[in-house]
């Protein structure tokens, strides 16, 4: 095996076509049959929120119509009690496809566990649901729509995609609270080492830092030195509010250190103009609350928050050869279009992670599930179509909760007894001092997990318990990357691996209509 110490890894002093072809050879050192591996990371969503009745949709007339294949398993959704006597002050109901559109509820981290109330989880609509609010842009919202859920009507290709792959219902957030949060943890699989800074807020903002704690006039974005909130990036001059820094390695600085190519790909991350010195991302598009908003969302983009794994001035790739390596001057960060660029090129990147625009990331009040299954579709239709399909794995899973309803009481391995904390108790997270991780109170709300690979399952519903860092760990695992380390979730993180058949790949393509999310074919 080629050596790839720290002396090699940019090819100092050995050329340009000494440092691709090394990379080329650390990707093809995998411990599985998967050589490239994309993570489509969106926003916002329970596990209830999108398959609480799957595989049984209603399929009134006039909507997309969903029929269930011979022998797919269930999963733990909602039935019986839960839609009749559930414990909440309303019960569960199915959004129709007309109503797609719906608005953003209450997801932050306290809330949250408020919601679930010692276990109870009776407390969705007063504690995360929005209906205060009345309306959102040209959206109504009803205090009930928290225990609101879609079916295979609506989110089809979710549902078709299940059908021919592997989903999880045991999948959860690594932790409770919003997308900041939820990214983080995605790549290093802790929070904590946070270090907040006010420069960008508006005044009306009312921010305050410290050492260890930001906050602004309606909430805690860190806490013990721990991220809660979505406070923005502090490595991106694209960020507009009050900003956090984080200390620590992430999954990035494994794959460089490796010299794996990998990369993050967002939309809207392409600068519209430099304006005083510093980036400008004003690529914008109509949301689904008919809204005008910008395509990028800092936040969203968990490498931007490390020095190390940075582009703030958010700076084009060198060429597109060089895209995912580590020579290239974006430094990995770089906007949706650069991955097609990269795919046309024959140079895809062995990890990518690819993040929707705004406007078709899934997030409630500014997206819905129409326009999120046309990016997603259409994105998993091309990567079906390229010629490394054969040893690529998509992972489709989303960032948090929203704080819609989902039945299922995480499990709490990790405990915290901070002001922000409220699952047991006010100020509580559980009290075992082993546990005690202060701001990390997970796992967090179940999420959804799909799995799409011609080496997945085939119509597989996997009860493993895994959180957002088992990506994490599967990533490290695969391409032998070691552990982050500093509490990192990844070290105890379940295995993705029984979604897999390994010693069986499959001739599958799945081509769906980005419109209806059914099969071009006509197939079932």
């Amino acid at each position: 095996m080629f050596c790839l110490d720290g002396r090699l890894t940019r090819a100092a002093g050995y050329g340009l076509g000494l440092a691709l072809t090394m990379a080329a050879h650390a990707q093809s050192e995998t411990a599985t049959p998967i050589k490239h591996l994309v993570v489509i990371y969106q926003e916002n969503v329970s596990f209830d929120h999108y398959f609480a009745t799957y595989p049984r949709a209603e399929n009134p007339s006039g909507e997309p119509q969903f029929k269930a294949r011979a022998g797919t398993p269930s999963v733990n959704g909602l039935s019986g009690t839960l839609f009749t006597h559930n414990p909440n002050s309303a019960q569960p109901f199915r959004f129709p496809r007309s109503h797609a559109a719906t608005c953003d509820q209450d997801h932050e981290y306290k809330a949250e566990q408020e919601a679930y109330n010692k276990g109870l989880a009776d407390r969705f609509v007063q504690m995360t649901g929005t209906g205060d609010k009345g309306v959102s842009g040209n959206t109504p919202c009803s205090p009930t729509d928290v225990l609101g859920y879609f079916d295979g009507n609506t989110v089809t290709a979710l549902w078709n995609y299940a059908q021919h792959f592997a989903i999880s219902d045991n999948f959860f957030a690594t932790s409770f609270g919003p997308s900041s949060p939820g990214a983080i943890n995605l790549v290093s699989g802790q929070t904590h080492g946070a270090t907040g800074d006010c420069a960008l807020a508006p005044p009306s903002y009312q921010c305050n830092a410290t050492l260890d704690s930001l906050t602004m006039k309606w909430g805690v974005d860190v806490i013990a030195g721990t991220l809660i909130g979505d406070a923005q990036p502090s490595y991106d001059e694209c960020s507009t509010r009050e900003t956090v820094s984080m200390r620590g390695r992430n999954v990035g600085d494994l794959l460089s250190a490796k010299n794996v190519t990998w990369g993050f790909f967002q939309g809207g991350f392409k600068p519209t103009e430099v304006k005083d010195g510093r980036a400008k991302c004003g690529t914008k598009h109509t949301g689904s609350d008919g809204q005008s908003k910008a395509d990028y969302i800092a936040h969203h983009q968990p490498f931007q928050y490390y020095k190390s794994t940075s582009n703030p001035k958010h700076l084009p790739p060198t060429s597109v050869e060089l895209i995912g390596h580590n020579e290239d001057q974006a430094n990995h960060q770089y906007n949706l279009s650069d991955f097609w660029d990269a795919a046309q090129a024959g140079n895809l990147p062995a990890v990518t992670y690819l993040k929707a625009p705004a406007y078709q990331d899934g997030h409630a009040g500014y997206s819905d599930p129409l326009t999120e299954q046309r990016f997603l579709v259409e994105t998993i239709n091309g990567l079906q179509r390229l010629p490394q399909w054969k040893d690529m794995a998509i992972v489709v899973t989303y960032d948090d909760s929203d704080g819609w309803y989902d039945h299922v009481m995480p499990p709490i391995v990790r405990h915290s007894n901070t002001a922000e904390d409220a699952l047991t108790g006010p100020g509580q997270c559980g009290d075992n001092p082993a546990l005690m991780s202060p701001g990390r109170c997970g796992f967090g709300p179940r999420l959804p997990l799909l799995i799409i690979s011609p080496w997945a399952r085939e119509n597989f519903v996997d009860h493993t318990l895994t959180d957002q860092s088992s990506i994490l760990r599967f990533i490290e695992d695969n391409w032998r990357l070691g552990r982050i380390g500093d509490g990192s979730a990844d070290e105890a993180a379940g295995l993705l691996l029984d979604m897999f058949e390994f010693g069986k790949r499959r001739n599958v393509q799945l081509i769906l209509d980005p419109g209806t999310g059914r099969r071009v074919d006509g197939g079932e």
